[in-house]
């Protein structure tokens, strides 16, 4: 066979190979749970810890930083089924391609898109420590590590911090794609790291007990919400991730940390130690970076943007609001009728208003700002910048925030409320979108309407900035 004819075959069986994979797994984290057991069944003898350093082989996360907290991975071991290997490869093995195309990323069930590496280096770190509670290098291992390239990187050339994207498909993703390609650290590198902290704390504190890999993660992600919700759910869940983060992380020992992890990479690099002006200007860069990730990752709620929950075009060319706005508005959905307790649910009860609301109402879009679920997430309708349709006559003064549900005669969810009341008002006064002194209302104060409901519209009385009378004020700080 000609060199033309062995080429083109050759790529056609890669081609198939690939393919067979993807039908056998898919980007989603339940199916990365199933190769992780897969793994584990394929060899019964091996710890958890054993099976974490033969996925981190198999993912190459084997460099000098990582082998200054971690046993050295090797380069031998069990065999792996080829197309498993290639899997979980893809799976754990992080980078952004050509495009813009995020690998080593899966989509987890609360709807947020995970790097699995860094989850897995802080995971192996946990069980590794020998003193409860305490873990040598996981900070490093699972975020301030990125953090320090990404800042690095950030006073070079000025790059964004967290940046986010969409996945192809939301049932069976296998390709997610950034927003932007400048990032040297992705929002998912940020929610995998977080992870990590938070399970290595765990593993740690539960030193000695003999645990599955896939039992670990299975608990952590996959766990379904009865009728409480989030009011119910199990303190370790990764509906929890900030608010349990925050508890392990105070801002000022991740920036130690972030500080450390470039101090390491320096030397391991072989770098000539910075000059102190050199350092003092690292310093600062690391402060203000550090103040804008606590500002969007543990100050602020989990959003879940357009493109993840499916939203359709907007229709027309949107109005930018003029920021800072005064009001706060708050609605129920009535229909949707009642509360979504799941990623899926409140995604497809989003798609449902949105195409009401254009293709029924007439509307460009969906004609809330935001709209709270009761599965843990706030998700995003015209978001911080574009002026909505929620309440008549003031939709350029304010933002209108929807709960899923009927609240005539019940409330929304303890924690629902508490994303929007405490996080959500929280992030916008810190993010300049909404002035301190905002004025919350119920959308009943300003059209006539039974909405946000008697029982929740009673409860809103309660909360701080509520102003009962509709008096203008300037939107001006």
């Amino acid at each position: 066979m000609k060199e033309g004819g062995w080429k083109l075959t050759l790529a056609v069986l890669v081609l198939l190979v690939s393919t067979h994979a993807d039908a056998l797994f898919s980007c989603h984290m339940k199916d990365f749970i199933k190769a992780v057991q897969q793994v584990e069944d394929e060899n019964p003898e091996l710890e958890a810890v054993e099976v974490l350093r033969m996925l981190r082989r198999t993912a190459h996360l084997n460099d000098a930083f990582v082998q200054h907290f971690l046993p050295d991975a090797g380069s031998s071991g069990p065999e792996l089924d080829a197309d498993l290997s290639g899997y979980l490869q893809r799976a754990v093995q992080h980078r952004v391609l050509e495009g813009a195309r995020e690998e080593g990323v899966v989509l987890a069930p609360d709807g947020m898109t995970v790097a699995v590496g860094p989850l897995l280096l802080g995971i192996e770190a946990g069980f590794l420590s020998t003193i409860p509670g305490r873990v040598p290098g996981l900070y490093q291992l699972t975020l301030a590590g990125d953090l320090g390239v990404s800042i690095r990187r950030r006073s070079e050339n000025g790059e964004p911090l967290g940046i986010d994207g969409c996945w192809d498909n939301l049932t069976a993703p296998q390709v997610f794609t950034l927003s932007d390609t400048a990032s040297t650290l992705t929002a998912a590198q940020v929610h995998g790291g977080m992870d990590g902290v938070i399970l290595g704390k765990e593993v740690s504190a539960k030193a000695g007990e003999s645990v599955k890999l896939s039992s670990l993660l299975t608990d952590y992600y996959l766990h379904q919400l009865d009728a409480k919700g989030m009011d119910g759910a199990p303190r370790l869940i990764s509906r929890r991730r900030r608010e349990l983060f925050k508890i392990l992380v105070a801002p000022p020992v991740l920036i130690r940390q972030v500080a450390k992890s470039m101090e390491l990479r320096e030397k391991l690099e072989g770098r000539v130690k910075m000059e102190v002006r050199q350092k003092r200007r690292l310093m600062a860069a690391v402060k203000e970076t550090m103040k804008e990730f606590v500002h969007v990752f543990m100050e602020c709620p989990p959003i879940i943007a357009r493109c993840t929950w499916g939203a359709a075009p907007y229709i027309g060319t949107p109005t930018m609001l003029s920021l800072p706005l005064t009001y706060l508005f708050i609605h129920h959905t009535a229909s949707p009728s009642q509360p979504c307790l799941t990623f899926e649910q409140c995604s497809a009860d989003m798609r449902s208003m949105q195409r009401f609301h254009q293709q029924t109402n007439g509307w460009d879009d969906i004609g809330y700002s935001f709209v709270a679920g009761s599965d843990g997430n706030i998700y995003e309708g015209r978001g911080w910048k574009w002026q909505g349709a929620h309440t008549g006559g003031y939709n350029s003064k304010g933002y209108g925030v929807s709960f899923i549900g009927d609240y005539t005669s019940t409330l929304p969810s303890q924690h629902a409320m508490a994303l929007v009341r405490d996080q959500l008002a929280s992030c916008a006064v810190a993010g300049g979108q909404l002035v301190s002194s905002y004025i919350l209302k119920g959308h009943r104060q300003m059209v006539s309407t039974e909405c946000p409901g008697n029982i929740f519209y009673k409860e809103i009385t309660t909360w701080e900035h509520y102003q009962i009378g509709t008096k203008e004020v300037n939107s001006k700080p």
